[in-house]
């Protein structure tokens, strides 16, 4: 008996930044499930969003934009919104504090305003640890996102949050450059040697964003949700990653960018008394106890997470052997 979702029945789901990494990470997973539709402004990547998944439905548009994204949003009707668009990078958003308001915040409130206007059951948002306990423009640009997504939750349209770490092999990350950097002979650059980073692969940050859907269906109240994960050292990974692609040659150092830290905290001991594991023991959910009775006890960050194997760490970098060029990061943000 086939799995798959007729497609007349199936529910409509709607991406901002559907083409960006996460995006179609989702895309792939569950494309028998769901009907999807792409926001996004960037063609060149709507077009390989369309090579790849050509039942896709595409719009261009911007979040900035709340006239036309309001028009969009009652145009699809969206069972379920995802927000994905965003600027991403820390230091593009130390250089450009005014952008990352426009978009992180401003945008952010333009999909939470266009999802109420079209009634949307169910509105996901894709946000950082980088909020938590945040020290750089980024980092307060999504906690800002955080908590106005959680006031927007009604009985009616149920807003809630993911909490991603490092997705690996994203567009415009780490691991794709030092692969293309060491099968080039070059030295991978590294920031500082004592950095380190909790990370997972993009299939691990769709199968939270499904889980955040399916506990969103159950709430009573808003959350914010996070999977358990390990750390990694950069240097490390640098090192492992240079004998496998290049001739072993040691990272050079080059110093910490603007809004960088050098270690990063997804729960922090100010919300362990609203942190819950959940039944299962595979995710941390925040502000609400209805799906884990458990209460995570200390602070999880990438010192205190365990710490990832040679093996888990290639897994993490296991597509960059088919693709390790590195893809333009485009200043701006990855409303893609």
């Amino acid at each position: 008996m086939s799995d798959v979702t007729p497609a007349q029945t199936r529910r409509k789901v709607l991406i901002t930044g559907g083409s960006g990494t996460v995006g179609q990470a989702f895309i792939s997973k569950f494309r028998d499930e769901f009907q999807f539709y792409n926001v996004s402004r960037n063609e060149t990547y709507i077009e390989n969003l369309r090579k790849n998944f050509p039942e896709v439905h595409s719009y261009v548009s911007d979040i900035q934009d709340l006239d036309h994204l309001s028009t969009l949003f009652l145009k699809v009707k969206p069972d379920i919104v995802i927000h994905a668009a965003a600027l991403k990078h820390v230091n593009f958003a130390e250089l450009n504090p005014s952008r990352t308001v426009e978009i992180n915040i401003m945008g952010s409130l333009n999909v939470a305003k266009a999802s109420v206007r079209a009634n949307v059951p169910i509105v996901v948002s894709i946000s950082t640890d980088k909020a938590c306990q945040p020290e750089n423009i980024y980092g307060y640009s999504k906690k800002i996102l955080e908590q106005t997504f959680l006031e927007h939750y009604n009985d009616q349209n149920r807003f809630v949050c993911t909490r991603f770490a490092n997705v690996a092999c994203s567009n415009g990350s780490v691991i794709p450059f030092w692969v293309d950097s060491a099968r080039k002979g070059e030295s991978l650059k590294l920031t500082d040697s004592r950095m380190n980073r909790l990370m997972f692969t993009s299939e691990d940050a769709a199968l939270l964003i499904r889980q955040s859907i399916d506990y969103a269906e159950q709430s009573t109240r808003p959350f914010v949700l996070c999977s358990r994960m390990k750390s990694v050292g950069m240097l490390d990974l640098a090192n492992q990653l240079s004998h496998e692609f290049g001739n072993g040659e040691k990272p050079e150092i080059v110093g910490m960018r603007p809004g960088e830290r050098l270690f990063e905290i997804l729960v922090s001991q100010q919300e362990l008394p609203n942190a819950y594991y959940t039944t299962d023991g595979k995710y941390i959910v925040l502000h609400s106890d209805e799906f884990g009775k458990e209460h995570v006890t200390e602070p999880l960050s990438s010192l205190t997470a365990d710490y990832m194997s040679e093996d888990e760490m290639r897994a993490l970098y296991s597509k960059a052997y088919s693709n390790s060029a590195q893809k333009p990061l485009s200043l701006a943000y990855s409303q893609q």
